[in-house]
């Protein structure tokens, strides 16, 4: 991955030029920076802004820089994840005051719109998945929050911060995509295709339904290592393009109940069309660039449902609680800290996770 223009390591805007802010910037073909930009102002009563405290990065920001988002603008400020303070808000922000600790969802959500109302909150109609995307996201020094009321999250007094991060996104998407839309039960056999952190996400919270067998399918080794020590029971390495013919053999010829694709590429999709047992569910979780072939002839009488879904973050609050009551470790999936002023640092870590052993970073303003 290429970067453009140098990388800017200037004092923050808390103790700099009133009004402006460093902020990691999209600016096409691959290229990124991280440069000054005005502070974010409210423009709606329902509007908050939050000074940025910790944030990540996500696959999906690599997706972003590869082309794959056609609604991420050059000039956008990447991001949709972090914890941050309450800097202003809105005159109709009733639930939130300055100072006030807080954890920003992926997914903004006005809550009234016939979406929200059906908690597809992904597809609200004056929302949706905009951060670092249709508007300025969470990698820079402040944010813009619009319904700020239905978009944010309360950090409790004393909580440690930290693993919060993986709520604003991976947590949610790997349960709400991946489990919860591939149907997983009691005793069932599930297949986690990626290993990445999106898989791995996916992983922790499958064991909420105490399935018999969790196979985990990765290219890279030190990953399934991780995987097993996070609770998958078999780990496939599909280097040589036998996964199939493994999967198979670990399930007697039947095949999984639920075949989660955690990568978005047409290779493992069509490994989850053909793991997938009769009457069995595949769940698509990875963001697809490319057009994937789907194989009705080998599929159309096997009594299959295939999902997709972009995270509504409804399950956040209970994901909170099960943290809150030790149910569930997303410090696990922490594995490298910077400051946000090495962001071009931690974008080139995570981008080479082969040879970083990166999973989530954490960027400390």
């Amino acid at each position: 991955m290429t970067t453009s223009g140098p990388v800017l390591t200037a004092p923050s805007p808390l103790h700099g030029a009133a009004g402006t802010m460093k902020a990691l910037v999209y600016l096409g073909d691959g290229k990124k920076a991280f440069q000054d930009k005005p502070k974010p102002a409210v423009t709606a009563p329902t509007d908050a802004i939050v000074r940025i405290v910790k944030t990540t990065i996500c696959g999906t920001d690599l997706h972003i820089l590869k082309g794959d988002v056609p609604t991420a603008k050059p000039g956008r400020t990447l991001g949709h994840e972090g914890i941050g303070v309450v800097d202003e808000v809105g005159s109709a922000v009733t639930t939130y005051k300055k100072g006030d600790r807080v954890l920003v969802s992926c997914v903004t959500s006005c809550g009234a719109c016939v979406y929200c109302r059906k908690l597809m909150f992904s597809h609200c109609l004056d929302g949706g998945w905009i951060l670092g995307n249709a508007i300025d996201g969470t990698q820079a020094d402040f944010v813009r929050i619009p319904h700020a009321d239905t978009s944010l999250y309360p950090i409790l007094k004393g909580e440690d911060e930290e693993p919060l991060v993986m709520f604003s996104d991976i947590l949610p998407t790997g349960y709400e995509c991946g489990v919860l839309n591939g149907r997983i039960a009691p005793g069932s056999t599930v297949a986690i295709v990626g290993s990445g952190p999106i898989g791995l996400a996916a992983l922790l919270t499958a064991q909420f339904y105490s399935p018999a067998e969790i196979i985990m399918v990765d290219l890279d080794q030190k990953r399934l290592d991780i995987a097993v020590r996070f609770g998958a029971t078999k780990a496939v390495n599909s280097t040589d393009g036998k996964a199939k013919e493994a999967i198979l053999a670990l399930t007697d010829n039947v095949g999984v109940d639920t075949a989660i694709e955690a990568v978005g590429i047409p290779a493992t999709f069509e490994l989850c069309e053909q793991i997938v047992a009769p009457g069995g569910h595949i769940a698509n979780i990875g963001v697809h660039g490319k057009p994937v072939t789907l194989h009705l002839e080998q599929l159309w009488d096997r009594n299959i449902g295939i999902t997709t879904r972009l995270v509504d973050t409804v399950s956040t609050p209970t994901l909170l609680k099960l943290k809150r009551a030790g149910k569930i470790f997303p410090e696990k999936l922490i594995t490298h800290h910077f400051k946000l002023t090495d962001i071009i640092s931690a974008y080139d870590t995570f981008a080479n996770a082969a040879t970083t052993g990166a999973l989530k970073v954490i960027l400390e303003a």
